[in-house]
């Protein structure tokens, strides 16, 4: 029997005492410390040259990179359900919003949704010092695939807002994880923090919420856990009313995407969502 690792042990202990102080939206790995990102360290559109020839390049470095893990097994798409959900609003600008469970789950939200986004792409906002902090291949595909990093610098979020602005009114996607910290293979839906709401409310596009649940592969990994197997569920999206202000939008659309992972998850597990005791 393989030895479960003592990392990702750890690290399930943690989840456990996050989720008990209803803490949601706190990390639970030890990321590289942040280097601020300064304004002149990014092109949010990639309207540069360079931009796009990095872009370029790391777009092709990713496909090879989750063709690889899809290949061996890392990464296992078991369903996919509720895509017509999508193709309502697939011409429009969107933001979608996702369970971070995984360093790789939003590559599973690619792979569903790549090929009918014909020329537009998959954009993901990441944290500050996914941008700024990695070393090595992961650092170049943080900084060059698509990404759009919140940053604590004022100068920086104008250009990041701005950016967004331009990029959904071109009709493109962008992947928000409103959970903001990853909790490693944890099934439950957590509360959201409100960014991807604003988002979506300033711009006055549509939420897509996608939520994926998870079982065991027989496939047992390099950390001694089983690999998970995905199911991906789109669900119906969720647009702004014209007749609420923008305070009361942010709120209700929240709470309506939540209400749809609860019911999500409760329908594909067959039990009542229930939080370990708060302490």
């Amino acid at each position: 029997m393989t030895q479960k690792d003592p990392g990702r042990l750890a690290v399930l202990e943690k989840i456990d005492q996050l989720e008990r102080k209803r803490l949601w939206t706190q990390d639970v790995e030890d990321d590289p410390p942040t280097i601020p990102l300064e304004p002149d360290m990014i092109d949010y559109t990639k309207s540069k040259l360079s931009s796009k020839i990095k872009t370029w390049i790391a777009n092709i470095v990713g496909t090879k990179f989750i063709a690889g893990l899809f290949k061996n097994k890392q990464l296992i798409i078991k369903d996919v359900f509720g895509m017509e959900n999508f193709f309502a609003v697939k011409d429009k600008g969107l933001i979608i919003t996702c369970n971070h469970f995984n360093a790789f789950d939003n590559f599973a939200v690619l792979e569903i949704l790549k090929p009918y986004t014909r020329r537009h792409i998959i954009w993901r906002v990441i944290r500050e010092g996914n941008y700024t902090s990695f070393p090595g291949l992961y650092g170049f595909l943080f900084r060059n695939c698509n990404t759009l990093p919140v940053s604590q610098n004022h100068s920086t979020m104008k250009k990041f807002f701005d950016g967004m602005k331009t990029l959904l009114a071109r009709g493109e996607k962008i992947l928000v994880y409103a959970e903001q910290g990853m909790w490693w293979n944890y099934k439950k839906p957590r509360p959201m923090t409100n960014g991807a709401f604003k988002f979506a409310v300033d711009n006055n596009v549509p939420v897509l919420p996608i939520f994926i649940t998870m079982t065991d592969s027989d496939i047992i990994g390099g950390d001694g856990f089983p690999v998970q197997e995905y199911t991906m569920n789109v669900l119906p999206a969720i647009f702004p009313d014209p007749n609420k202000s923008q305070k009361q939008n942010i709120k209700d659309m929240n709470q309506q995407n939540y209400k749809a992972w609860v019911d999500c998850y409760e329908k594909f597990y067959g039990k009542k969502l229930e939080y370990l005791p708060e302490e």
